[in-house]
């Protein structure tokens, strides 16, 4: 199936999912995760209608954001982010959703002050507690948002989750629901400088059950542009 294809039916199934939770659609934002495909691919879907765009790899998203070259396409880190690599991203209008420890924070904060931009953030939370995942655990998320609020060139906008791959969606609903509970819960201390909106979570293979938990921000790489092929 042409990409085009593929986002007709990852559309239907955010619709149905939205209909099925009494979610508007409006209020799901479709991440197309373009991470080792070609600029040709993202193009194509750009060609039909997408904007929103994200990466795992600092340097691939530099070079994409340098040769795709336009302002209203909103750009997206979603892989581990190293510090010796902040300063490439921050001032590019990139929302970063892979913020899991006070250093990097720290590191994002100094490099952002010393552009005078202020970086949007995620805060990424490892909530299966998988040992091959990054992320802090659910338990240790709220001290760590407290810290981070008092950055002045920092700014939280919500949580970030890479669920476990599983072959039945409904085996990470758990790990949803816990999720979209922290991000209320966080929400309702209502702590300066952080805004609990956004909740990034849900892939190809299950962000319908994740849209249905409450997913502002699903992930969707495999489902669009096919399967990955990754250089040696």
């Amino acid at each position: 199936m042409s990409i085009k294809d593929n986002l007709a039916v990852v559309r239907k199934n955010i619709a149905d999912a939205c209909n099925r939770s009494g979610r508007d659609i409006n209020d799901v934002t479709l991440i197309c995760v373009s991470k080792t495909k070609p600029v040709d691919m993202i193009y194509e879907a750009i060609e039909e209608g997408e904007d929103t765009f994200g990466e795992n790899k600092v340097q691939e998203l530099c070079d994409k954001i340098d040769t795709i070259n336009d302002n209203n396409i909103k750009w997206h880190l979603i892989g581990h982010l190293q510090t010796n690599k902040v300063k490439y991203i921050v001032g590019k209008n990139i929302l970063i959703h892979s913020v899991d420890s006070l250093h990097l924070a720290e590191v994002i904060e100094a490099e952002s002050k010393k552009k005078g931009v202020v970086s949007d953030i995620l805060i990424e939370v490892n909530v299966a507690e998988e040992e091959s995942k990054f992320g802090i655990k659910v338990s240790e998320c709220e001290e760590l948002v407290r810290k981070i609020a008092k950055f002045e060139h920092v700014r939280i906008k919500g949580l970030m989750t890479i669920a476990p791959f599983v072959d039945d969606p409904e085996d990470n609903r758990k790990y949803f629901k816990k999720l979209f509970k922290l991000l209320v819960d966080i929400k309702s201390k209502n702590i300066d400088n952080v805004i609990m909106e956004t909740l990034s979570m849900g892939m190809t293979n299950d962000y319908e059950v994740a849209i249905e938990e409450g997913a502002t921000m699903i992930r969707v790489g495999t489902g669009i542009f096919g399967e990955r092929h990754y250089l040696s």
